[in-house]
């Protein structure tokens, strides 16, 4: 399964916009392409990588807003072909690029060019070493609008595009984690240090992806599914993807809005049911959906201390799990014995 996820700017998720079940009976990957064909002569439609054209599109439509867009890649979806499908379809994107690809004339890369570009400024950010304690990185930006050229084998079908690079090395060498070094590739405008910082920032927000995915595999299990047909299991994954999306998007809802009603993602059997569940702490709190959101996490787990950060997406997960199995038995419950 593909996956496209979108995001606001602030990482809230909004659900998936676009979504590619394949098999490798069809497509194969790049790897087995290596041994018989240099995979660059093979035209798009022929490989897997094709489902990175195809979400775009995908995505793009159902959003019908192409220039408010802006699709966020790793090192996987460095395809040429995607750039030149966002123009063709009037979106944006923003790629962490692999390949160093002929630039100008043809005569040089570009890792040649940003060899001559000078430092345009600094930033600092924090981040996480191997044992998960804080840290401080700070790094140099460089960038600079090239005009890149197509692969050589397909130079006939697509054109020479500008696109501006933007280069992000960490100085120094960390010592219990690897340095940062981000090479990323945009249409977007990139004309100051603060446009550059911004666009690391969103690059930054691709990792919300991987939490979705995580999601779904340690809190729905999707992978200790046994149906005995693709099909049954597409729909099971798709159901999953629902799950995961709440989960996530309830998580990040605290962080972002806490103060709104509770009723902006819970029932009015949920919120019923957590009143006389959880004691209110402390009392006579303000009943606001952050409220309930910790009433859930303390379900999973979640100590609810004054010092602790706001809960994460696993206690959640347990949380909410706990909450849909005793909603369920309360509202069979009153079936029998009645209100």
């Amino acid at each position: 399964m593909h996956s496209s996820l979108a995001v606001t700017i602030e990482g809230v998720p909004l659900g998936l916009a676009a979504v590619k079940f394949w098999t490798r009976k069809k497509f194969k990957g790049t790897a087995a392409l290596k041994k018989k064909i240099n995979p660059t002569r093979i035209p798009i439609e022929k490989k897997e990588s094709v489902r990175w054209l195809e979400n775009l599109k995908q995505s793009t439509q159902l959003l019908d807003h192409p220039g408010r867009c802006i699709h966020i890649g790793d090192r996987e979806s460095d395809i040429y072909e995607l750039f030149c499908a966002a123009q063709e379809t009037g979106t944006h994107f923003l790629i962490r690029t692999c390949v160093d690809r002929l630039v100008g004339d043809g005569d040089h890369t570009i890792a040649d060019e940003m060899d001559e570009v000078a430092v345009k400024g600094l930033h600092r950010i924090e981040v996480r070493d191997s044992n998960g304690d804080s840290d401080q990185a700070v790094l140099e930006i460089r960038y600079r609008k090239i005009r890149v050229l197509p692969p050589i084998g397909k130079q006939k079908r697509y054109p020479a595009l500008t696109l501006t690079v933007i280069h992000a090395e960490e100085r120094g060498t960390p010592k219990n984690r690897k340095k940062i070094d981000w090479k990323l590739i945009t249409d977007l405008p990139v004309g100051s240090r603060a446009d550059a910082i911004e666009k690391l920032e969103w690059y930054a927000l691709r990792w919300k992806i991987e939490v979705f995915h995580k999601i779904l595999k340690s809190g729905c299990k999707a992978e200790e599914s046994k149906l005995r047909t693709a099909q049954r299991l597409t729909n099971l994954i798709s159901l999953f993807c629902i799950l995961t999306w709440r989960v996530f998007w309830m998580t990040m809802l605290n962080r972002s809005v806490p103060d709104a009603p509770p009723t902006l993602a819970l029932t009015a059997t949920e919120i019923g049911v957590l009143d006389r569940l959880v004691n209110d702490k402390p009392k006579g709190s303000q009943k606001t959906l952050s409220h309930y959101l910790i009433k859930i996490a303390r379900l999973g787990g979640y100590l609810a201390r004054a010092s602790d950060p706001p809960p994460g997406n696993t206690v959640m997960w347990r949380g909410l799990s706990r909450l849909t199995d005793i909603a369920l038995g309360a509202m069979v419950g009153a079936e029998f014995v009645g209100n």
